[in-house]
């Protein structure tokens, strides 16, 4: 994975006692190096911030990531280290980070956004999940419930398929409440796109979550990640052969995706077959999933491109 390999470009160490990781980033020239499958186009001014086993974009703003972006393998999710609970700021992001006091008595979690659970393979990719670069204030019933469910599922269908690529955030728009000295932004959404690039079926999902609790299966939350796009303004997985991003980020296809029937509430499984009428899988304006009835094939009711 190249993030795995950016590994070269920085110099990491765990100062035994403290749990405190170390890092620096060595020069690179960023126009000889491939752009990974899983990183959205950059915008610009957007510089992206390397670390172990995940890669991010920083909003000084909101201070809190854009995007968040790795590769999750099946090996990759039997995890070798336990959680060290130890949050830091993040050094390589230059303009400075959140810290806990913005947290303290905020009512909110400090919610991963690359999930601790996805990067139990080593020392330095636990540690890291832990930097506030990687945090953002959730909702406790959102973050220990639906969102972690979610983060669940992900690393189901990495070990189903071998390997998914994962890119997710927080929905960052002007006016949003603050928490902290540093105005921490609390978004009202979180996204998180899919893609299993890996034959014999490529297949690719978006979710959009409202910052609050939920009881509701997983698949109420599923978009197609071209409404991601239009909600967060992200270019997802521009380094694609422009006919595969096309057709996977149109179109929603549940019964594609292997279901956990302990991610889903009440334990129960998508069960929709070719011509079933399902929900439309794209977003509204304010956010959340259109509520209309479809059997067009792209998974979209008329209004969204749909049959």
């Amino acid at each position: 994975m190249f993030v795995r390999g950016i590994i070269a470009f920085l110099v990491c160490s765990l100062f035994a006692g403290h749990g405190q990781v170390q890092a620096t980033q060595a020069p690179k020239d960023t126009a000889q190096q491939p752009h990974p499958v899983e990183f959205p186009a950059l915008k610009l001014g957007q510089h992206i911030v390397y670390h172990t086993g995940f890669a991010l974009v920083y909003n000084e703003e909101h201070e809190q990531a854009d995007w968040v972006a790795y590769e999750l393998t099946a090996e990759e999710t039997q995890k070798s280290f336990e959680r060290g609970d130890v949050f830091m700021k993040d050094p390589l992001v230059t303009t400075g980070t959140a810290a806990d006091e913005d947290y303290l008595h905020s009512g909110y979690d400090r919610g991963h956004l690359a999930p601790a659970a996805d990067l139990g393979y080593s020392l330095s990719s636990m540690a890291e999940s832990f930097y506030y670069s990687n945090m953002s204030p959730q909702v406790a019933a959102f973050n220990r419930g639906v969102w972690k469910r979610l983060e669940g599922q992900v690393r189901v269908w990495a070990r189903n398929n071998g390997a998914v690529y994962v890119v997710t955030g927080p929905v960052l728009k002007p006016g949003l409440p603050a928490i902290g000295a540093n105005k921490v932004s609390v978004p009202k959404l979180y996204y998180k796109v899919i893609l299993d690039y890996r034959m014999p079926e490529y297949k690719a999902l978006g979710f959009v979550l409202p910052n609050a609790g939920s009881s509701l299966p997983l698949t109420q939350f599923a978009v197609t990640i071209d409404s991601v796009e239009r909600l967060t303004g992200i270019d997802f997985f521009p380094a694609l052969p422009d006919k595969d991003e096309n057709t996977l980020e149109s179109n929603i296809c549940l019964p594609c995706w292997k279901w956990s029937t302990s991610t889903q509430s009440g334990g129960k499984k998508p069960t929709a077959k070719a011509g079933d009428a399902v929900q439309c899988g794209a977003s509204t304006k304010n956010g959340g999933r259109c509520t209309r009835m479809t059997k067009s094939p792209n998974g979209n009711c008329w209004q969204h491109g749909g049959d």
